[in-house]
């Protein structure tokens, strides 16, 4: 079964999607962070579900829009919206599910706010796995997504859409929050344990020598897709990568 549902709280509305087969019995959930210009509705969330699901009945996971993403109503992008929008789901889990085990799976612009969100908060997440995580998103955005137009804009003052598919509307101020919230900089071996990297050596987007050198810095376990690009265009990659995932949250 899946299902939409928003959760709607003072100047906000979290547009979410759920995975499970029975909402009242659920003993444990995946929550599933999407990367930059992404949504809600992800293949690869939808899978790992299916493969979950398989051997684990009272298992859901769940989805969900940041800001300025898929249908959500946000006028601007920031981090302290991702923040709250993270926090918001979280409490549900533990108030509408009843349920503290939680697991994390997030890519690309979602593995970073999950990490932020982690060492700002402490880990929500019994464990979390991270898909090509945007350590270094800054500079990311700014030397590999973003083309010249679009930065001028910004240093203008004025927003740009920003992004390859999907376009998201990228301010000044933003990519101040990006630059002054750099976890490359942060201490994450508190957290390593419980953590673990998978990365394409092929990215074109996240770098995986950074995302590696973040890993090494942090004592956080790695492993190298050999052959995957960034959103893992190869069926086979994110097969693996999924299988990966499941291992390492030990609910095979």
């Amino acid at each position: 079964m899946e299902k939409y549902f928003s959760i709607n709280q003072k100047n906000m509305s979290v547009k979410c999607k759920i995975y499970c087969e029975n909402p009242r019995a659920v003993e444990r959930v995946v929550l599933s962070g999407h990367g930059f210009g992404g949504h809600k509705d992800n293949r690869a969330a939808e899978k790992l579900y299916n493969r979950l699901q398989k051997r684990n009945k009272n298992i859901a996971l769940i989805t969900f829009n940041w800001p300025g993403h898929g249908d959500d109503a946000s006028p601007q992008l920031r981090l302290e919206g991702c923040d709250r929008y993270l926090t918001a789901v979280l409490d549900y889990i533990r108030t509408e599910l009843h349920t503290e085990e939680i697991y994390g799976s997030a890519n690309s612009f979602g593995g970073y706010l999950f990490l932020k969100y982690i060492y700002e908060h402490g880990s929500p997440f019994v464990k979390t796995v991270l898909r090509s995580p945007a350590v270094n998103i800054y500079q990311s955005l700014r030397e590999r997504i973003m083309n010249a137009g679009e930065l001028e804009e910004i240093e203008k003052g004025r927003t740009a859409l920003v992004g390859f598919d999907r376009k998201i509307r990228v301010s000044a101020e933003f990519l101040n929050d990006l630059k002054e919230a750099d976890i490359t900089t942060w201490d994450f071996s508190p957290f390593a344990d419980d953590i673990f990297i998978i990365h394409g050596d092929r990215d074109e987007i996240i770098d995986c020598e950074a995302s590696w050198m973040f890993a090494e810095e942090n004592g956080i376990g790695f492993y190298i897709e050999e052959g995957a690009d960034h959103r893992y265009t190869d069926p086979l990659k994110m097969d693996d990568a999924i299988k990966q995932t499941v291992q390492f949250f030990g609910l095979r």
